[in-house]
């Protein structure tokens, strides 16, 4: 929040974030919310009785709204933060070097699967490993050619997948990482069958038809990759249309 800070500090960095987000929610359905640096025509304004109430509801719904979703917003920033280092990483490296970069990382955790589980547990590892290999080339591809919508709904996923897949995986095979992991998860689960996942009864299916346990803790991380990267692109969009990176 560059210009914020620079006019006054944190305060007035905020009240600029919050001005945007409204305007922006004014634009929804109003013209010329947005006031354009050369423009010679002012801020839209309605004239008729009738007019002059919708504008004034939507504002107020607006109100509510804004303060709402600015939480998020904040959090789209930090995200936004990490994230474009990460796209600069590998922007840098080229689709090459992450595939390198994977293959090494992972190809380290299977090597040392190799001499700390069973081969079938070092197969498991390899496989994640390249699994999670292919979905950060996918994430890479389409983050970079791809554009806003492609990033949103294949990158973020993929890249949580590439993350998430083979610790997972080496966990059903190591006491040490099954330790931590497990019972995480199992923990996590239980709070989003009982919180999340009770709409419709999702939660009864999913107890009815599951265990968790073995493989299936690999299907509810792969599960929760997926929309946690959809939320992370999301809330990184959200920060790009109130406040551009040019700002």
């Amino acid at each position: 929040m560059a210009r914020g800070t620079s006019q006054g500090g944190l305060t007035d960095a905020i009240r600029y974030d919050i001005a945007q987000l409204h305007t922006g929610w004014m634009a929804l359905f109003f013209p010329r919310q947005r006031q354009q640096a050369h423009s010679v025509l002012g801020k839209w304004q309605p004239q008729s009785t009738t007019g002059k109430v919708a504008y004034s509801v939507w504002s107020v719904v607006g109100t509510v709204v804004v303060a709402l979703l600015y939480p998020f917003v904040l959090f789209g920033f930090a995200a936004r933060y990490y994230t474009s280092r990460i796209d600069r990483t590998a922007a840098s490296l080229g689709v090459l070097g992450v595939i390198v970069l994977s293959v090494v990382v992972w190809g380290g955790l299977a090597a040392l699967a190799r001499y700390r589980f069973s081969t079938e547990g070092f197969y498991a590892v390899a496989a994640a490993g390249g699994v999670a290999t292919v979905a950060a080339v996918f994430s890479y591809l389409t983050s970079r050619y791809g554009g806003r919508i492609m990033t949103v709904l294949f990158a973020y996923p993929s890249g949580m997948t590439a993350i998430f897949l083979p610790p997972v995986v080496a966990a059903l095979y190591s006491p040490a990482l099954s330790n931590v992991i497990f019972p995480n998860s199992t923990n996590l689960a239980v709070w989003l069958l009982n919180n999340v996942l009770t709409y419709r009864g999702i939660d009864e299916i999913l107890r009815a038809r599951f265990d968790l346990e073995g493989l299936a803790y690999v299907g509810m991380w792969f599960g929760i990759a997926v929309p946690v990267g959809w939320v992370l692109g999301f809330l990184v969009t959200l920060a790009n249309l109130m406040r551009p990176k040019s700002e």
